[in-house]
């Protein structure tokens, strides 16, 4: 049996056990047309207008195909725009009102990399712990050094019953070490939005999700 079970706590609190994330609205009529539920739109470098049109966009866009949506970083437009889900990194709670982020009925997440960020990101009562990178990656063409399995596994002793996603490096080869070590959730961004095969990959995804799922 799995250390990270698909159990009813988890089920209430995260759409599904895999988790994309996205840098434009056009992955998410992709990705959820070909049967994804839960997506990340992930922006970055943009102008404050074009953040909230690609935002609404992609709010549209995630109605449509029955896709649950996060938003990552722009808090204040989640609120105006009536988002689901929220995803913060460490240097967000620096600013996020999560007071009205709560009011608002907005769900969030908060990335860790870190036993100091994580503390402090489950003082701030989240609906998820991201945790990653598990293996070594490049973000917008940055290195980041892999952080392991066996580091996901103390995450997961250390979240409790607060959901893990595992983040970084991961393929479809490599989901049944991430819920071995207790990941509930895995998030991909490159084996998805950087396959040649985008639709493709997500329905042998969906089809590794599932016989994950029968095993446990």
């Amino acid at each position: 049996m799995y250390a990270g079970l698909w159990s009813t706590n988890v089920m209430s609190s995260l759409p599904s056990r895999i988790y994309a994330v996205v840098d434009h609205p056009r992955w998410v009529e992709r990705l959820g047309g070909a049967g994804l539920r839960f997506i990340e739109l992930y922006l970055r470098d943009l102008p404050e207008e074009e953040i909230r049109a690609q935002a609404l966009l992609a709010q549209e866009l995630a109605a449509r195909f029955n896709v649950s949506l996060a938003l990552n970083r722009y808090w204040q437009t989640a609120i105006e725009l009536g988002y689901e889900w929220l995803h913060l990194g460490p240097e967000d709670l620096e600013t996020a009102d999560l007071d009205a982020i709560r009011t608002a009925g907005i769900r969030f997440g908060i990335s860790t990399h870190t036993r100091e960020e994580l503390e402090t990101a489950l003082a701030c009562k989240p609906d998820y712990i991201s945790f990653g990178p598990v293996w070594s990656t490049q973000l917008r063409g940055v290195s980041l050094e892999g952080r392991g399995l066996k580091q996901l596994a103390e995450w997961r002793k250390l979240c409790g019953t607060v959901p893990l996603v595992a983040i970084g490096g991961i393929n479809v080869s490599r989901l049944e070490d991430c819920l071995k070590a207790g990941a509930d959730t895995v998030a991909v961004m490159s084996d998805f939005i950087g396959h040649q095969d985008p639709e493709g990959q997500v329905r042998r995804w969906l089809d590794a999700v599932s016989r994950e799922t029968i095993s446990t």
